[in-house]
């Protein structure tokens, strides 16, 4: 079978979940089944050398032009060289998709509906490219793949989807890297980190929450000398000016490398996880697989990706998240279950399983009717 997959968020730099995500499913579905004749779509150099690490040149197609990517240069490609099936991991389909590509099988996965939920944490033309593109996925798709159950379950309550038409497929596990002794240390001497923090990792949008966790940080009673907020991750947008209202033991690092995230998770003595919406919540189990304790939010899909390991809190109230905080931070005992019951619930996550989902769902045959 010929398989075309958009392999344009694949990034050596400046990863989020979405690109993580990508990098991830391709790279599985590659080890699974290589018999197929796979076609990877990027859309520049430094995109093509990203996805070599994960694929063989042969099998990378250089796609331009690099503005209007996917519903020019994309759309062109797939209509002179068609593949039996097309699987974008981000849920945006070319707009050919709604005339042509008769004979491909169209697989969009989609990550969440935060937008739709909290439309005003979104800048209004991003959100409203994110509602186009979501709706005509689910038109257009011949099926659509949700990262977790509950963002499933919001596709067919909030936008009337097929129920047989969409699927979830639960990512796998993103491997922090590997780092040294020495490494870990040279983290936290760069960021001045000399006693027990709670760390936040993601980009500082307001549907991360990240002025509540604030609030919340000096709320929180028994907290050792010397503790601290790390909030890693670039600046956002949003207008928000977290700095000007942090208190002194917050700490701003910005966004940082995988090794240095890598060495500031390992090191933490709790990953706070505030969102108001999660389509799945990958630094959750990234903390679990560890054996670092998680408080989250208690929405969304959070507590699908945590299991029974993590301390759930409402994420509009401070004092809730701050109660969370200080049991993880004092409650030895608490902690050690934490630790236990979250090394067992991140094992539980497979590229394995989710690629053998997404493949499925390529050769699968759906009814007219379900479309």
């Amino acid at each position: 079978m010929k398989i075309g997959i958009d392999a344009s968020r694949v990034t050596e730099a400046g990863q989020t979940g979405t690109e993580r995500y990508s990098r991830e499913i391709i790279a599985a579905m590659l080890r699974v089944a290589p018999e197929h004749d796979y076609r990877l779509y990027v859309r520049s150099d430094e995109n093509a050398r990203a996805v070599e690490h994960i694929a063989p040149a042969s099998r990378i197609v250089r796609v331009s032009p690099p503005r209007l990517w996917t519903h020019l240069g994309l759309a062109r490609e797939l209509a002179r060289n068609p593949p039996d099936a097309l699987f974008v991991p981000a849920h945006v389909l070319p707009m050919s998709a709604a005339w042509g590509l008769r004979r491909t099988r169209k697989v969009a996965m989609i990550h969440d509906v935060g937008f739709h939920f909290f439309p005003t944490a979104h800048p209004i033309k991003q959100r409203l490219y994110l509602e186009f593109a979501a709706r005509f996925a689910l038109k257009y798709a011949d099926v659509v793949l949700a990262l977790s159950e509950n963002t499933r379950q919001d596709l067919i309550r909030q936008y009337a989807a097929p129920s047989a038409k969409v699927q979830t497929a639960l990512p796998g596990l993103p491997a922090l890297a590997e780092v040294t002794p020495a490494e870990i240390d040279a983290a936290l001497n760069k960021f001045d980190l000399r006693g027990p923090y709670a760390l936040f990792t993601g980009t500082q949008q307001p549907r991360k929450n990240v002025r509540r966790l604030l609030q919340a940080w000096v709320l929180v009673d028994g907290l050792p000398d010397g503790a601290s907020l790390v909030i890693a991750g670039k600046p956002g947008w949003g207008g928000e000016t977290l700095a000007d209202i942090a208190p002194p033991s917050a700490k701003f690092v910005g966004y940082v490398s995988e090794v240095e995230k890598s060495a500031l998770v390992r090191r933490a003595r709790a990953v706070v996880v505030p969102s108001l919406y999660e389509g799945f919540g990958f630094p959750v189990i990234e903390a679990q697989s560890v054996g670092v304790p998680v408080a989250c939010s208690n929405t969304s899909s959070l507590p699908e990706a945590a299991g029974d390991g993590a301390v759930l809190f409402d994420p509009l109230d401070a004092a809730a998240m701050a109660a969370a905080i200080s049991r993880v931070f004092s409650d030895d005992s608490l902690r050690r279950g934490l630790v236990e019951r979250g090394l067992r619930n991140a094992a539980r996550f497979s590229w394995k399983r989710s690629a053998k989902v997404v493949l499925g769902a390529m050769k699968s045959k759906m009814s007219l009717g379900d479309k």
